[in-house]
């Protein structure tokens, strides 16, 4: 059934992407993109494709089976050993998407009677995790430790596990990891994160927010990162204990039925790896672009959410305000979609602005222009 009118969704087709740029061709118009997760423009790098060129010629296009029958192979191998050793733990496991890597986690590791925390922030993949496991499942608000802790307490004796995105993906801003880690080692939790938007730009080495947060695998035993984001390539994984990775790999549903990630695909993503640790100077840029825009923004009164990674929300309120905002960008050649509800709670809908290494000064200059339209003449928009 149709969501309502402002509500309605509709798929805009890009028809190109101009390569080394955020730019692109969408109904014949060249748009300047602020909506991608490309975080350090690794999508379009010229090793990236070469990678995945040389790769689809020695092993084709697809992977052809599940990673259990025959589709497990010595690109996706080097892969999961190359990630481990990046965010340093024993090993790590494949998945064709975010999506199924927690679904895999947390319906893997619970069951009924069993209890799983959750922020109310989560992404929704996090929450149908909860909700699928079987086990008793509780949303706390939104990085309020002291209602985790007593909720945590009351559940003492139970198997429990508190889930979290590392960085949350409407808002920008970093969970509370170092008192999420804390609350889990007194009430006898484990702690699982998912850094899908952390990974590859937070942390000294780029190894995501548990790494900036300086935790250890004790602190988080379950860590979850994607490929589609930051490596600019596609796919994700869960890395941890030996017994987490053999146990998700023996009996997680949504990796043992469905067909592995195509070979070139991974090469690829082996590529990126390399290329997010050899240059670091791509987290450095955008995260300067970053600091940038927010400085600019303030000056001109615009409603910024607290976050200081490239997810930068604009928060407008009204699903019409967030639409006549967006409509107003891309009249100016600007391509910021309007997030709405569901995807957020209503009375919240806004405009998630995003940014990437392949973004220039005057790609951000001229953002700032188009948003500063949208400020009336009293200030604030």
């Amino acid at each position: 059934m149709p969501l309502p009118g402002e509500r309605l969704r509709r798929r805009r087709v890009v028809e190109a992407r101009a390569r080394g740029s955020p730019r692109v061709r969408v109904d014949g118009r060249e748009l300047l993109a602020f909506c991608s997760n490309d975080y350090l423009g690794l999508a379009d790098h010229p090793d990236v494709i070469a990678a995945l060129v040389t790769a689809a010629r020695e092993w084709g296009v697809g992977s052809g089976a599940s990673h259990l029958v025959s589709g497990h192979c010595s690109e996706h191998h080097a892969l999961e050993e190359e990630l481990a050793a990046f965010v340093g733990r024993p090993r790590a496991l494949l998945f064709s998407t975010g999506y199924m890597a927690n679904l895999a986690v947390v319906a893997t590791l619970l069951q009924r009677g069993d209890r799983v925390f959750e922020d109310r922030h989560n992404h929704a993949s996090l929450l149908d995790a909860g909700l699928a496991s079987g086990a008793r499942f509780s949303r706390y608000p939104h990085g309020d430790m002291a209602t985790l802790r007593s909720r945590l307490a009351r559940a003492a004796g139970s198997r429990a596990m508190v889930v979290t995105d590392g960085v949350f993906s409407m808002d920008g801003d970093v969970a509370p990891l170092r008192e999420l880690a804390s609350a889990c080692r007194e009430g006898g939790a484990w702690l699982f994160v998912d850094d899908a938007h952390g990974f590859g730009v937070l942390g000294p080495g780029g190894r995501g927010s548990v790494e900036a947060a300086g935790l250890s695998t004790q602190d988080v035993p379950i860590l979850m990162g994607t490929l589609g984001k930051a490596c600019g390539t596609f796919g994700a994984f869960v890395a941890g204990s030996g017994d987490l990775v053999e146990t998700l790999l023996q009996r997680a549903r949504t990796y043992i039925y469905t067909t592995a990630l195509p070979p070139a695909v991974a090469a690829a993503a082996r590529a990126s790896l390399r290329l997010l640790q050899e240059e670091p100077w791509r987290r450095s840029r955008v995260l300067d672009h970053v600091a940038r825009f927010r400085r600019e923004a303030m000056r001109l009164g615009l409603p910024l959410m607290d976050s200081s990674t490239p997810i930068q929300p604009l928060l407008l309120g009204t699903d019409a305000a967030a639409l006549s905002a967006s409509d107003t960008l891309l009249a100016a050649g600007i391509w910021v979609p309007a997030i709405r509800p569901p995807t957020v709670p209503a009375g919240t809908s806004r405009l998630r602005i995003t940014f990437s290494a392949a973004h220039t000064d005057a790609d951000v200059d001229r953002l700032l222009e188009a948003l500063a339209t949208l400020v009336p003449a009293g200030g604030h928009a």
